[in-house]
C-alpha cells in the first residue's frame, strides 16, 4: 500500500505496524463504552430524579411514584423506536431532478440578472453539495436557528441551490463517481457554467474533484470536514478501514473483500442500516449516552423535542450506489490517490494544483471523522495563492461543524460573507 508522507511524496508503508496500533484503539474504545454506559446511566437516572422530585416537577415520592416512573420509562422507550422521515426546515422548490439527486432553489430572486449589462449578469450562484453517506441531505437545513443553507443566504448569497442525494435504487446501483460528476456537471451548466462550490465531508471531496477537473467554472471553492489527505491525522474511519483491509488479506481476496460481501448482500447497494452501523461503531457508547441522556431530561419537552429531531435525521437511513461507495473505500480511503496525485476519472488525472479559485476550508477541533490534518492538507497541494488560502477551526465535532449554532454563526456566516463579495452581483 502506498501512502502519502504528508508533503505530497509517496513511499512505501508497513501495513501492520498502523494495523496494530488501529485495533489497539478500536479494542480500547469497545473496552470502555460498558464503563461509559454504565456512567451515563447513573447520570440519566440521577438527572431524571432531580427533575421528578424538583419543585418545578411538583411529583414528591409517594405511592403512586412507580406507575409514574413506570409511565415515563414507556414514553422514553417509545420516543426510542419510534422515527419519521426528517424534513428540509425551509420552503424551497425542486428546479431540477435526476435519478441520483434533486436540485433545490433557496434563491432569494434579490439579485436578478441584468439584461442591459450582459457583462456582469448578477452574483455568481452557490452550490452546496451535502454529505453522503447513508443519511438525508437535509442536515444541511436542519432546523431553525441551526440552517447552514440559511446562514449561507442570510450571508447575502441570494442565488443558493442545493443538491439533494437520492438514495439508491436498482437502477442506479452501478452508479460510479463518473455518474456523480456528470451531474455535477449539469448541474453547474443550469446555473450558468460558473459557481461557488461549498461541499460537506462527501460532497466536499466531490467538490475538489470537480474543481480540479473544471477549475474555470469555479468561482470560490469551500469544504468543510472533508477528507482530502485520507490518511493524515488519525481517525476512527482510518483504523477501521485498517483492520478491514487487513482481514481481507488475511482472508486471501484482498482488502476490498470485506466491502464488496457487504454491497453483494445488499443487492448492488452499500444498504443504509450498514452504514448507520458503521457510524456507531465508530463510538460504541454514543448512541446509549444521548438515550440515556434523553431519560434523564424525559420531562423537558424542548430537550424531548431536540433529541427527536436529530434522531430522526441519524437513524432514517437511504442506501448509496454500491460502485459507487466501493469505488470511493478503495481509490480514496485505501489507495488515498487524491491526496496522491494518482487519481484518475475517465482517463483524466486529478490535479488539485489545476485548482486556482479563493480557498475556504473549514475544520472542526473534535471531528473524529475528518481529522483537521484530512482537511488542510488541500492547501498544501492547490494553485490558489496562499494569501487567498483561509483556514477555519472549529471547537465542533463532525455533525456540529455543519449544524451546530455557533459554529454556523461565528465562523460560517463571515466565511460566507467573503464569498459573497468575490461573487459580484
Amino acid at each position: 500500500m502506498s501512502s502519502t508522507d504528508g508533503r505530497g511524496g509517496t513511499g512505501t508503508v508497513d501495513c501492520d505496524r498502523p494495523v496494530f496500533g488501529s485495533a489497539a484503539r478500536v479494542f480500547t474504545e469497545c473496552a470502555v463504552a460498558p464503563l461509559r454506559i454504565a456512567t451515563a446511566a447513573v447520570t440519566g437516572w440521577t438527572d431524571y430524579f432531580s427533575a421528578y422530585l424538583s419543585p418545578a416537577g411538583s411529583h414528591p415520592l409517594g405511592p403512586d411514584t412507580a406507575l409514574r416512573v413506570a409511565d415515563d420509562v414507556l414514553a422514553w422507550w417509545q420516543l426510542r423506536t419510534t422515527r419519521q422521515r426528517p424534513q428540509w426546515a425551509h420552503p424551497a422548490p425542486v428546479v431540477r431532478q435526476w435519478p441520483l439527486a434533486r436540485l433545490r432553489d433557496y434563491s432569494t430572486g434579490e439579485t436578478p440578472e441584468n439584461p442591459e449589462n450582459p457583462e456582469n449578469p448578477g452574483q455568481v450562484p452557490t452550490l452546496v453539495l451535502p454529505p453522503q453517506a447513508g443519511h438525508d441531505s437535509c442536515i444541511v437545513d436542519f432546523a431553525p436557528g441551526q440552517s447552514q443553507l440559511l446562514t449561507l443566504r442570510e450571508a447575502g448569497l441570494h442565488r443558493l441551490y442545493c443538491l439533494d442525494w437520492a438514495g439508491a435504487t436498482e437502477q442506479t446501483a452501478d452508479c460510479a463517481c463518473e455518474d456523480y460528476l456528470a451531474l455535477l456537471a449539469d448541474t453547474v451548466e443550469l446555473l450558468g457554467g460558473r459557481v461557488n462550490l461549498v461541499g460537506d465531508c462527501q460532497g466536499g471531496w466531490l467538490a475538489v474533484i470537480y474543481a480540479a477537473l473544471h477549475p474555470e467554472q469555479v468561482n470560490t471553492l469551500t469544504i468543510a470536514g472533508a477528507p482530502v489527505d485520507c490518511h493524515a491525522g488519525g481517525s476512527t474511519i482510518q483504523d477501521w478501514t485498517g483492520l478491514f483491509g487487513k482481514a481481507g488479506r488475511l482472508g486471501g481476496p484482498g482488502p476490498m473483500a470485506p466491502y464488496e460481501a457487504m454491497v453483494a448482500l445488499g443487492g448492488g447497494v452499500q444498504q443504509g442500516a450498514n452504514q448507520l452501523l458503521g457510524f456507531k461503531l465508530l463510538e460504541p457508547a454514543a448512541e446509549w449516552q444521548r438515550e440515556l441522556a434523553l431519560l434523564g431530561h424525559i420531562r423537558d419537552p424542548e430537550y424531548v423535542a431536540r433529541h427527536v429531531e436529530f434522531t430522526n435525521w441519524f437513524e432514517w437511513v437511504q442506501d448509496i450506489p454500491g460502485a459507487f461507495y466501493l469505488w470511493i473505500v478503495e481509490h480514496l480511503f485505501q489507495n488515498n490517490e487524491l491526496a496522491e496525485g494518482t487519481l484518475t476519472i475517465s482517463g483524466r488525472r486529478v490535479e488539485l494544483g489545476r485548482i486556482d479559485c479563493p480557498l475556504f476550508l473549514i475544520a472542526g477541533r473534535a471531528d473524529h471523522i475528518t481529522p483537521p490534518e484530512q482537511v488542510w492538507a488541500l492547501a498544501e497541494r492547490v494553485g490558489t495563492p496562499a494569501g487567498a488560502v483561509h483556514r477555519e477551526l472549529v471547537d465542533a465535532g463532525h455533525l456540529g461543524l455543519f449544524m451546530g449554532r455557533e459554529p454556523l454563526r461565528e465562523h460560517w456566516a463571515p466565511i460566507m460573507g467573503r464569498v459573497r463579495e468575490l461573487s459580484g452581483g
